[in-house]
């Protein structure tokens, strides 16, 4: 009986003793940590785009992935660190519906994908165009009296615009940030931007323009001596 106890309670009982608290705080810390689940809403991330393709959708989803696992883990993730990701390798322009699974979800291993929503979405896609446009000065404010104006000078004329085919074919022209000419009667010269309204739309080279607006006299109007 004494060998008995030796051999198997007494010898590395130090051992032992370890192993079984280690076993009890492993115990203790699933008992603690119970399962949690978390949603979080993450931007839907584009690999492998083919080069001149556009997306020419306005409204690009997110998605809401929801995440079970070690409350330890699922209360401390960020967004950051789950990533829903869509491979357009092969790609053509058009219309294209896409699913998104548990398998496109980047996350860390200790939690499950429970739910992805939406499931599926919708894009549209266009080649990519760049064209020359001319630029439309925006003048406001009242002019002197007996002045109008003569003429405007746009100092590069032109600006380069580039986005999906489409969309930059429907472009007629770039707009100026206001003139106010208010009381200017001879000339006056402003540095402006000059944008696109369609948000799909881009300057190419945004660069400042040079606008100036020269004006003159209306025929017949009263010299004010």
């Amino acid at each position: 009986m004494s060998d008995f106890l030796y051999r198997y309670v007494v010898n590395n009982l130090g051992l032992k003793l370890i192993s079984l608290a280690l076993a009890v705080g492993l115990w203790l810390a699933v008992v603690r940590d119970p399962v949690a689940e978390v949603a979080l809403d993450v931007p839907i991330e584009f690999h492998n785009i083919p080069e001149n393709l556009e997306i020419s959708s306005e409204n690009i989803p997110r998605a809401e992935i929801r995440l079970r696992g070690p409350g330890r883990i699922a209360h401390r993730l960020q967004p950051s660190d789950v990533t829903a990701a869509i491979d357009l390798n092969g790609l053509r322009p058009g219309e294209r519906t896409f699913d998104l699974t548990a398998q496109q979800i980047q996350h860390p291993r200790d939690l499950e994908v429970v739910q992805v929503v939406p499931s599926q979405f919708h894009l549209a896609f266009d080649t990519r165009l760049t064209r020359q446009v001319a630029i439309h000065p925006r003048v406001v404010g009242s002019f002197a009296a007996g002045y109008s104006i003569e003429r405007i000078v746009v100092e590069p004329p032109t600006i380069a615009i580039s986005g999906p085919k489409q969309r930059v074919e429907a472009v007629e022209a770039a707009i100026t940030d206001p003139l106010d000419v208010s009381g200017t009667m001879d000339r006056a010269t402003f540095t402006r931007h000059a944008y696109v309204s369609d948000p799909l739309v881009q300057v190419a080279n945004p660069k400042p323009v040079r606008v100036t607006v020269i004006m003159e006299r209306t025929p017949g109007a009263s010299s004010g001596h």
